[in-house]
């Protein structure tokens, strides 16, 4: 995100190797902290003499070079985050692992020593181009002595998450040894060692990458087109998925990630989000990769890269329900029924059948019903269904989308009537994400063979929800709360006009925004950066004569805050704020 003229911006240590050839190690880690907006200290560990074609020969440093690196820059310049790359020696893991000890110690009480100080740890343990060795079984065991159960997020590919448990590290994908162990499951028993996160990269995986049991007749291909990353944290879990990039030249790929993951922590990100955003920004390197010589050129990182596809950036990736590949990969891929925005950019949410028929006699089209209590449903949703139906507005149901589906009526015919919808009553289902994560297979299967004929509204308060939303392939994603809200007890931090303005320009699917639009005033601020729609709940009053006299005025000031950016396309902020 952007700093003030002379701010300091957050500092990032990278211990790592230099790569004479320019492509990885340091060089990498310098560029992709420049794009995120952080300060980085490189500091060596290790030098190698190495060209595009492969690593000639690799010098570690003396460990008591390394320790005066680290004690100087501990003395004037403390870390937040702390990124490894290649080490080159036990002695250098240790040391490494000493000074974690000495800065989280410093950790004030009553604080999270991994938010005080976060290590990820990228095991840099073979040469992507090949050439001289990197580790040996003694650094291997290093690592999971020293290093795993301190770091706080650790990125290794799918060999070197073989080789970090003691499996072989060159196994053959199609192996009976490789096939037991699917990704997610490499991902858990590298937790089970310490590391809050683990994030199995798969850039380096081709269509014969064995299919994950869960899935197997989806990943093969899904592999052959998509870069797909085991995303295992507190947060989120899932596969995280991107287009892959038609380039040869992707030298400094893991670099870049792992220290776009320690920067996006640096700035204050949990690490589902940070791992979101790094693998943005190494999407968008890769489009900016170039030749260097005869072999592999490097990656180039590059600032904008998170400002949205309009804007040249990178797509934002997708990201599953559990052990399953995002629906929008799926075979044939799953998306709900496109979202039309209301005219007047309204949103209305109301509790009740009444609410629906005054909101609709005042003249709203777009309505959500928010009856929470199972209690009365029978009576509120069948009429809530009917005046929408009635009046030929779009009507989402809150929470209650299996009594909403029990209510679809198919048209005579089978085929998607005028609105695209095959359904004269469940027009639309709004879900929020706690509640679909705790869908079994069979809901989730439910809700998935409804696509072509009900809009889904999916919430999302964080970048990694927004990611989920797009992979479940919403009809229109929710960006809340946009303001503090009394409406629900929550743990994020409000939007704002900041992190609006980048949801709208990142979401593959319309952005309705949510969550304290009160006034006027709210409305006309917000409505200028873009979104469909802008939800209402409060501000609609409680009687008909109520809302009849406050839609001229919210109507007024959604048209005020459009026409501020007619012509315009606002710009979206390099990086979203954090949220929790």
């Amino acid at each position: 995100m952007p700093h003030a003229i002379n701010e300091r911006p957050p500092i990032v240590w990278s211990i790592a190797g230099t790569d004479s050839s320019g492509g990885a190690g340091l060089s990498a880690d310098q560029r992709a902290a420049d794009a995120m907006g952080v300060h980085l200290c490189p500091v060596v560990a290790c030098v190698t003499a190495q060209h595009s074609q492969g690593v000639e020969a690799v010098f570690s440093l003396p460990v008591d070079q390394l320790d005066a690196q680290l004690q100087a820059l501990a003395h004037d310049m403390p870390p937040r985050a702390i990124k490894t790359g290649l080490l080159g020696s036990v002695a250098a893991i240790a040391c490494v692992a000493r000074w974690v000890d000495v800065l989280r110690a410093q950790t004030p009480i009553g604080q999270d020593p991994h938010r005080h100080l976060a290590l990820v740890v990228d095991p840099v343990l073979k040469a992507s181009a090949g050439g001289a060795a990197f580790s040996d079984p003694a650094i291997v065991k290093a690592y999971r002595d020293l290093l795993l159960l301190r770091a706080t997020v650790i990125t290794p590919n799918r060999a070197e998450a073989r080789a970090l448990l003691g499996m072989p590290i060159h196994a053959d994908e199609g192996s009976a040894a490789a096939q037991s162990h699917t990704v997610p499951d490499l991902a858990l028993a590298l937790a089970e060692k310490g590391p809050r996160s683990v994030m199995v990269t798969g850039g380096d995986a081709c269509e014969h990458t064995a299919p994950d049991a869960a899935t197997d007749r989806h990943v093969a291909h899904a592999d052959d087109t998509h870069s797909l990353d085991w995303l295992h944290t507190p947060q989120a879990q899932g596969w995280l998925s991107a287009p892959r990039v038609p380039t040869w030249h992707h030298h400094g790929t893991g670099c870049t990630l792992a220290t776009g993951i320690a920067s996006g922590w640096a700035l204050g990100h949990g690490p589902a989000d940070a791992c979101v955003l790094a693998k943005m920004l190494t999407h968008h390197a890769l489009l900016h990769s170039h030749a260097a010589g005869a072999g592999r050129g490097p990656v180039r990182a590059r600032s904008g890269f998170a400002t949205g596809p309009a804007h040249g950036g990178a797509p934002l990736p997708h990201l599953g329900l559990g052990r399953e590949l995002p629906w929008t990969l799926q075979r044939p891929a799953q998306t709900f029924v496109p979202y039309t925005a209301p005219d007047d950019g309204l949103y209305g949410i109301v509790a009740s059948a009444e609410g629906i028929g005054r909101a609709l006699q005042a003249g709203l089209r777009c309505l959500q019903l928010r009856h929470k209590s199972p209690v009365g449903l029978d009576a509120h949703l069948p009429r809530s269904l009917q005046l929408a139906d009635e009046a030929g507005a779009q009507l989402f149901v809150n929470d209650h989308w299996q009594a909403a589906l029990a209510q679809t009526e198919p048209t005579p015919t089978g085929k998607p009537d005028a609105r695209g919808a095959c359904s004269h009553k469940a027009q639309g289902l709004h879900v929020g994400q706690e509640d679909l994560l705790a869908l079994t297979a069979a809901e989730r299967a439910q809700l998935r063979a409804a696509h072509g004929r009900v809009m889904l509204g999916l919430s999302s308060h964080s970048v990694w929800e927004l990611a989920r939303a797009a992979g479940c392939g919403a009809s229109y994603i929710a960006c809340g709360p946009v303001q503090p809200t009394t409406t629900k007890d929550m743990p994020w931090r409000p939007q704002g006009i900041d992190n609006l303005r980048w949801w709208v320009a990142n979401s593959p699917a319309p952005v309705v925004a949510i969550g304290g639009l009160l006034t006027e005033d709210d409305l006309t601020r917000f409505a200028a950066c873009n979104p469909s729609a802008l939800c209402v709940v409060r501000a609609l009053g409680t009687n008909l004569a109520e809302v009849q006299a406050a839609l001229p005025k919210l109507r007024a000031a959604v048209r005020l805050g459009r026409q501020a950016s007619e012509g315009i396309t606002p710009a979206s902020p390099p990086l979203p704020h954090p949220v929790l």
